[in-house]
């Protein structure tokens, strides 16, 4: 992994994989500039931009002051299901994605973006239609009408909002390859972090089920390696990829979904 000298950008510096993902490559040399509504640790990072990722002013002002020669972007800021389908959507999907095209005049040729989305999102193939909307819809204030729509509650925002970032992903591989600017997505599953508890409130009896199959719950320190990898040089040939790192989880689930286990 070689990212020194690079500047990378990471949004949700203030906690959890953020927070570790921004210290892991302050310490291999890059320069980071944190994004988020709380402050992080000073030295986890080199710069601090407040932003409110639920507010499109907030995201423009945002990209706006973070000026050019961005080698690297990190979108890690998320919501867990408790806070509501509306922050929820906005937040983790409209948001990340109104920050990530607020970016690229900021970008050197050659950056890389890197979301983080979930296992959560492992069912993006049945949720084609209700994607295909959400991926389409640029205003904020609509996002209520969307969830009525497709039937999205509070429980189910955050599994929606990672699965249209995964396609969202996937569909933008090649958007940018003329700067050499290139996309991918990592999945965790239920990892160690300030929201774990959030998910379990949620998720009630399936959370409990997927603990006892998994020998223990991811930390931080075993995400953010993946995430640098993706910002380093070393990577440049993977693109628009969704990269599970979840201890086996996701191949569990797809083998008792297709009867193969």
């Amino acid at each position: 992994m070689t990212v020194k000298g690079k500047t990378i950008v990471v949004t949700g510096a203030a906690s959890g994989i953020g927070a570790e993902t921004a210290r892991l490559l302050k310490s291999a040399g890059a320069t980071v500039i944190a994004v988020d509504r709380n402050e992080p640790a000073a030295s986890n990072v080199d710069r601090f931009v407040q932003a409110d990722l639920s507010d499109p002013a907030s995201i423009r002002q945002a990209a706006k002051a973070l000026g050019s020669g961005i080698d690297g972007l990190c979108n890690i800021a998320g919501l867990p299901p408790t806070r509501g389908r509306v922050p929820v959507i906005q937040v983790n999907f409209l948001g990340l994605r109104e920050f990530t095209e607020s970016m690229l005049p900021n970008f050197n040729n050659g950056a890389a973006i890197v979301n983080l989305a979930s296992l959560a999102g492992i069912g993006w193939p049945e949720a084609g239609p209700a994607i295909k909307a959400l991926i389409g819809l640029r205003d904020f204030t609509a996002t209520e009408a969307l969830c009525n729509e497709h039937k999205v509650d509070d429980g189910r925002s955050y599994f929606f909002s990672k699965e249209a970032l995964i396609v969202w992903t996937m569909q933008n591989r090649w958007t940018w390859r003329d700067r050499g600017i290139r996309m991918n997505t990592v999945s965790p599953g239920p990892v160690e972090t300030p929201i774990l508890k959030d998910f379990l409130e949620t998720l009630g009896a399936r959370a409990e089920e997927d603990m006892r199959v998994m020998d223990r719950p991811g930390r931080p320190e075993d995400i953010a390696p993946v995430v640098a990898f993706l910002c380093s040089d070393d990577s440049c040939w993977i693109r628009g990829t969704n990269i599970p790192c979840d201890g086996g989880m996701g191949s569990h689930v797809l083998l008792n979904i297709t009867g193969l286990a």
